[in-house]
Order: C-alpha cells, then structure tokens, then sequence
C-alpha cells in the first residue's frame, strides 16, 4: 500500500529527533571540563602574581627577622639609655631652589647646650622601598647644627637620626615626613 500524502510531508516536515544528539547539551564531562579549565586559570593567574610579588618587592627592613628578634634587648636597652639623655633632637627638612631636600638637625642637651664629640648620621628612608633611600652628607655648620642635602622625590619618607659617640650609637630617631 502506498504511503500517503499526508504521512509524506509529516516525514518531510516534522523531522525525527529520537536518534539524533542536540549540539548544547550539558553532559557531567562537559561541567567536569569547565570546573577544571575555571580552576586551572584561578591558579595560573595566582602563580604568576605571586611570582611577580616575590620577585619585586623591595621593602623589607632587615635580612633576618630572627637575627632582629635576638637584638631587641639590646635595642631595648639602647632606648633607656637615650631616654636618659633627655637630648633634643630637631630635624627640619625644606626644598631648595634646585629641587632638593635640605635638611637641618638641631641637637641640644637639657641645658641647651651642643653636645661634644658626636657624629651624625642622617637619611631618607622611603617607607616602602628601601632602594630609593637617600644617605645625608651631614656638614656642622654651627655648634650642635647639621646640615645636608639629598635628591628626593615628593612624598612620605621617614627621615631616620642616628647620633655615634666613638663606635657606640647613642640616638636613634624616625621621623615620619612629606615633601612637597
């Protein structure tokens, strides 16, 4: 019997989709492949940033934190010991014409008079780079006045005092600063 027209074009039109895989559908390996590619770019992206923070940071402020652990009663007891000298310490800092810092240490013992046989040392430290730290090349102008000079960009910096009778630092001073 021959078929007729109707099932004819039902067949043309109406296709069979019981045989045949839709392109989108979701399968657990597809899910497991996409868990897998999302994570794997999650841990890539964190390889290379942690390697780029480990390779260029500068800031660090000693080589040995357990060295610097064993050294705090010294610096302890240096401390009492600059308490006791009731010294004051002044540093100003101002730009020149040419764009540098100057800087003026004023340094006075409780009757106000300049202490004798000191050495100053003075720099710029940069709070987080200890790279852009910038030394003083401190002058005594007058009787217990230190003056220096160094290049420095405009911002923070911490403006680190440290005063030597002989071999033996006897102050240490850091003072949070801004250049304009």
């Amino acid at each position: 019997m021959p078929p007729t027209i109707s099932a004819a074009l039902e067949r043309c039109v109406m296709p069979d989709h019981r045989h045949t895989k839709s392109r989108h559908e979701v399968t657990g390996r597809t899910v497991l492949f996409a868990l897998l590619g999302f994570f794997g770019v999650v841990f890539a992206v964190n390889a290379v940033m942690l390697r780029a923070a480990t390779s260029t940071f500068g800031g660090i402020e000693t080589e040995s934190a357990y060295r610097a652990g064993l050294l705090f009663k010294g610096e302890l007891a240096a401390a009492r010991a600059q308490d006791e000298l009731r010294w004051e310490v002044n540093g100003k800092v101002a730009r020149t014409a040419d764009g540098q810092a100057a800087v003026e240490i004023l340094v006075r013992d409780p009757r106000g008079f300049a202490p004798t046989g000191i050495l100053l040392d003075a720099r710029l430290a940069h709070p987080t780079d200890f790279r852009n730290d910038r030394s003083l090349a401190l002058v005594q102008s007058q009787s217990g006045v230190f003056r220096g000079v160094a290049e420095a960009n405009p911002g923070q910096w911490n403006l680190v005092i440290s005063i030597y009778r002989g071999e033996e630092r006897v102050f240490l001073s850091r003072s949070r600063i801004t250049l304009r």
